[in-house]
């Protein structure tokens, strides 16, 4: 059966066509790239999705989209669209659908992708356990957390919101960024901390501890000079976001008891080095009595490189199956 599968983000929609049968992905097409800021709704991007595939679109379409779910409105965090769900027949031609939250999506890419489409991050290595609860988590525009639960040859995936709780700063330079947040926004979350915009505060932060001007002020700009390492204050922020990344994926699987985390999210694979290199291990594990503990938890980058689309389809194909 195809389906059309889309991947909604704050920034960029992405399409294709999926095949899925018995409750599993059989294959994933090429995708389509769209920026969202360049049409003024879904159903007009799904009509220019159509129009590069050239030929009509199928009568089933899953949606993973960057905001919580429900029946009658959906209003993105990060993006000016609004889905109707009633009128997804009338506005798109679909007969059956499947939306879901974005990182619920990729908990379903988490428990169908094959091992090879992981990298090992730190803990124990091995296979992801096939009974128990995963923490996905990860950064892009925004922060994505979902729980996988595995009991024998089923799964299901819980969405959550949980990169909105709050940040916890564990020494004086992120006690600093707690206070630029508060005074930008009212209270500090975890994704004001870590998630792709955060850089910005990071190096607004650190800046001013050193007491230097700042020679960038956009987020895509400082991304690209930490990673190319010709800023010291951006190559400083993005090793700040990794530690906290490390944290909060701590604290994460803590809250859920998980038994391993899955690191996701564009965002995510663009670290891979870095997390690789970074504190993030450290900061994993460092929580106190249960340190033990901690450092027995497998921890994973997916480095399937469409974990949305592909989880999309998958959550489709698990909920017609039935």
């Amino acid at each position: 059966m195809e389906v059309v599968a889309v991947d909604i983000g704050g920034t960029h929609a992405r399409f294709a066509i999926a095949e899925v049968e018995n409750g599993q992905v059989v294959h994933l097409g090429e995708p389509i790239t769209q920026k969202v800021a360049e049409h003024g709704s879904l159903q007009l991007a799904w009509r220019a999705f159509e129009r590069d595939l050239g030929r009509p679109l199928p009568k089933a379409a899953s949606l993973a989209v960057a905001s919580p779910v429900n029946d009658t409105l959906i209003k993105f965090t990060n993006n000016p669209w609004i889905i109707r769900p009633p009128l997804m027949q009338e506005r798109l031609g679909v007969e059956t659908w499947t939306i879901i939250n974005d990182f619920g999506a990729v908990g379903h890419a988490v428990a169908q992708v094959a091992d090879e489409d992981f990298i090992h991050l730190c803990g124990p290595e091995g296979p992801l356990p096939d009974r128990g609860v995963v923490t996905i988590c990860g950064p892009g525009t925004g922060l994505g957390v979902a729980q996988l639960l595995r009991a024998a040859d089923r799964y299901h995936v819980l969405e959550t919101e949980g990169g909105h709780q709050d940040f916890a700063p564990l020494d004086g330079i992120e006690d600093a960024l707690l206070k630029r947040l508060r005074r930008a926004h009212g209270r500090g979350s975890n994704e004001r901390a870590c998630a792709g915009p955060s850089i910005v505060a990071w190096y607004e932060t650190l800046a001013e501890i050193e007491g230097v001007s700042l020679a960038h002020s956009d987020d895509k700009t400082i991304w690209a000079a930490a990673l190319e390492g010709t800023d010291s204050i951006a190559v400083a922020a993005l090793d700040r976001f990794c530690l906290t990344l490390g944290a909060v994926a701590g604290d994460l699987a803590l809250a859920q008891g998980a038994k391993a985390v899955v690191i996701a999210g564009g965002l995510g694979l663009r670290l891979k080095d870095h997390l690789l290199e970074s504190g993030f291990g450290t900061r994993f594990t460092s929580k106190g009595r249960f340190q033990t503990l901690m450092a027995g938890i497998p921890v994973k980058l997916i480095t399937h490189p469409q974990p949305g689309l592909f989880g999309a389809a998958a959550a489709f194909a698990q909920e017609h199956a039935r």
